[in-house]
């Protein structure tokens, strides 16, 4: 019988043969093991795999986040700046987060993409890219009795997970029931300190701040949010929004939508 190639074993790596270790010579001492590289590249791939990163966004890295074109506003360039130092200088449970804000298709997802990217192939890192709007749907869809996922098993990998990106923060209206489930996460995060990259399409500004006299504010960020119906606290809850500010550094992006001009960008 032939066997298909699907069910041919992989050759052996030439380096380690196969055991996932290689001697290192060291210069007058015996020579010591370390893991082959082999064994390093399948593990990112294995963490690429459960980060959940859309199609879409798979090849948006940091190197390819364009900031040289003319029309590009200067906060581009400052938002790439703080992605690329965060990589660097990455380390858990002693890294705040970071909340992109910004209009729709400016660039935040493909910054926070590209952050897991290059922490998963650099770092090996547990990362995991969680849409808002999904994350939401998921847990309804636990009650239907004809699903066999519960709840705690939607919830369970956002809250535990080293570092979550969740995406699109504020696209859902904020009820009772929406509030105690992003409550829930990002408190749970918060306590256990693990690190959150968020993106909103909402001004980081205090709910009911269109309504009100707007004193404290620079002219500037009063036309900002003029341009908008609804801010980050309008969505989430001021209390919540607080919370955010405590657990993340606030990277405010500018410009133009990349999806509609002639520059194209995801997010």
């Amino acid at each position: 019988m032939v066997t298909s190639p699907s069910s041919q074993p992989s050759a052996a790596c030439p380096v380690c043969d196969g055991t996932g270790w290689k001697q290192i010579a060291v210069p007058g001492k015996a020579p010591r093991m370390t893991r082959c590289d082999c064994r390093t590249k399948n593990r990112s791939e294995r963490l690429l795999e459960i980060a959940n990163i859309p199609p879409r966004y798979q090849d948006c890295t940091l190197a390819d986040f364009d900031t040289d074109f003319p029309s590009a506003h200067r906060s581009l360039s400052a938002a790439r700046l703080i992605a690329g130092r965060f990589v660097e200088e990455y380390h858990p449970a002693e890294s705040a987060g970071l909340l992109f804000t910004g209009p729709i298709g400016i660039g935040k997802t493909h910054l926070a993409v590209g952050i897991i990217l290059e922490l998963i192939r650099s770092k090996h890192t547990h990362c995991l890219f969680c849409d808002y709007r999904d994350l939401l749907k998921k847990i309804i869809d636990s009650y239907n009795p004809t699903v066999e996922t519960t709840e705690l098993e939607v919830l369970r990998p956002i809250v535990e997970t080293e570092i979550l990106v969740l995406d699109e923060l504020g696209a859902v209206k904020t009820t009772q029931w929406v509030w105690e489930t992003v409550s829930y996460i990002i408190n749970s995060r918060y306590n256990t300190k693990r690190t959150t990259i968020i993106t909103t399409n909402f001004p980081n500004l205090p709910a009911g701040y269109l309504e009100g006299p707007q004193k404290g504010f620079s002219q500037s960020e009063r036309a900002k949010a003029a341009a908008r119906t609804e801010t980050l606290g309008d969505r989430i809850t001021e209390r919540m929004r607080s919370r955010l500010n405590e657990m993340c550094l606030v990277v405010s992006l500018e410009g133009i939508d990349f999806r509609t001009g002639p520059k194209k960008r995801h997010g």
